[in-house]
């Protein structure tokens, strides 16, 4: 088998037979032969592992959104929520979500192991679920679990995203993402159907509302999986168990190629977190991404009230929710395809700009008609503004390569910030706004705006430092590594 040199051209212990073409087509291709097959079992093996992110995922969005599924049946009337205090409730956890990001993932970085780490904090949120359903203290304790439940949930996501940037290459990491983040668009489609069952069939059992239920049960089914996930997922390349050797040793040098980082793994690996901080901080590009991604999560903010905005078609409950499954089905096949499809051909910003674009559609329709077919096809193309922020999610990690601790705090900065826009949403959609939502879906169409204005202007940006590197003006980027537009 093949030594990780290999894999990476930089390699200085690299043999002048691997480097010369002339010394034969035939030459070494047995290595390579190999080394190409281990490649592919170590991807075929990461993704398997990978994969119960997508689980875990689902349940991160239930925990968190099921606030909004409870109203349709005594949430408020029960805990005696007045005004705004429903929209506090729910705006509440992302405050602690915007705190904890941050911190999170720069001790991430410094701990090394994510398989015990993100999996406590899934049992930390579980935990805090359940306590919300045996909430008896009105708005206060409902406030208060809201809160922590942000606080811990802040450990998942962008935690997920500093791993997957770990382990995989630029070409890779779209398609990736896609796969774990569309667990974010399946929950809304799953909790819909699973909560619909839960209404209708625990209310009254052993004394406790149906909404109580909801809590109690998918908090439950939280913590069982956080258990099961400790013995699945990986850590990252260079200290993950369950690897060989030389899986251990060609995961690492393949990042470093796929990435053309600056300087050895050893050089990067010894940026301390407060370093990293710092170079965050200062690097402007953080800071545009971040409120690109706050317009883009203000935009989508019909989320957090689809099953309300589904209810303004006139039925039930039960109908209510299970209309709300299609669509976000149709939004994950979408996010899947145009994922795949950018790593390959790319720009990333195409497929953000008309993904925002199929949304304005749908909230210009149903801010204009009271129709049902109308209204409901209008929910169809919002939910494609989930597959943009997929591509968004996949985009915003490209600039900043490297050291790993510049990333992750980039990366939860970047997330952390824009929940502001998730704050700002939860105020957007007042009952006295309903049932058309019209100053609502304006509100979203601006936000969607911002958004494609300000990605084409990093696009621009993007693709204006790849030309000046390919004329040999690189700048600070001293491997000429290609950003992704």
């Amino acid at each position: 088998m093949s030594p990780p040199h290999a894999f990476s051209s930089s390699n200085p212990t690299e043999t002048s037979e691997t480097k010369d073409p002339s010394s034969g087509p035939g030459f070494g291709s047995t290595e390579v032969a190999d080394s190409a097959l281990l490649e592919k079992r170590l991807v075929r093996k990461l993704d398997a592992r990978m994969s119960i992110i997508v689980v875990i995922y689902i349940l991160n969005y239930i925990d968190r959104s099921n606030a909004s599924v409870a109203r349709l049946q005594g949430f408020e009337q029960d805990l005696h929520l007045e005004g705004q205090q429903y929209s506090t409730v729910i705006s509440i956890m992302f405050v602690g979500y915007i705190f904890m990001q941050v911190p999170s993932n720069m001790f991430l970085n410094w701990v090394e192991r994510p398989s015990i780490y993100l999996p406590c904090g899934m049992i930390a949120w579980g935990t805090i679920s359940i306590l919300t359903g045996s909430s008896h203290t009105c708005f206060t304790g409902a406030f208060v679990a809201r809160f922590f439940l942000g606080f811990v949930e802040a450990t998942f996501f962008p935690g997920v995203l500093f791993l997957v940037s770990r382990w995989y290459k630029q070409d890779e990491i779209g398609l990736r993402t896609s796969l774990v983040t569309c667990g974010a668009i399946l929950s809304n489609a799953w909790g819909a159907l699973i909560a619909s069952g839960i209404l209708k069939g625990m209310q009254g059992k052993l004394g406790h509302a149906a909404w109580r239920w909801l809590f109690y049960i998918e908090g439950s089914l939280t913590i069982f999986i956080a258990i099961c996930a400790m013995f699945i997922l990986p850590d990252f390349p260079h200290n993950t168990r369950w690897l060989s050797a030389e899986e251990r040793q060609l995961a690492v040098s393949r990042i470093e190629e796929g990435a053309h980082s600056v300087g050895t793994a050893d050089e990067v690996s010894h940026v301390s977190p407060t370093q990293g901080f710092r170079m965050a901080i200062a690097d402007w590009k953080v800071w545009w991404f971040a409120i690109a991604l706050t317009a883009q999560i203000l935009s989508g903010s019909f989320y957090l009230y689809f099953p309300t905005l589904s209810a303004t078609m006139g039925f039930d409950t039960t109908v209510s929710l299970l209309l709300c499954a299609p669509p976000w089905v149709l939004s994950t096949l979408v996010a899947f395809l145009v994922t795949r499809h950018s790593d390959k051909h790319g720009p990333r910003f195409n497929y953000i700009a008309v993904l925002n674009l199929v949304g304005i559609i749908g909230f210009i329709i149903a801010s204009c008609t009271m129709n049902v077919a109308a209204r409901y096809i209008s929910l169809f193309l919002m939910a494609q503004m989930y597959a943009g922020l997929i591509v968004f999610y996949a985009w915003m990690s490209n600039p900043f390569p490297q050291p790993p601790a510049k990333r992750a705090v980039a990366i939860a900065l970047m997330n952390a910030f824009s929940q502001l826009g998730s704050v700002a949403g939860s105020y957007v959609w007042p009952t006295t706004w309903g049932p058309t939502y019209r100053y609502s879906y304006a509100i979203c169409i601006a936000a969607a705006a911002l958004s494609i204005g300000m990605c084409w202007t990093m696009s621009f940006h993007l693709t204006s430092l790849n030309r000046r590197i390919e004329k040999g003006e690189q700048g600070d980027n001293k491997v000429g590594f290609r950003y992704l537009v």
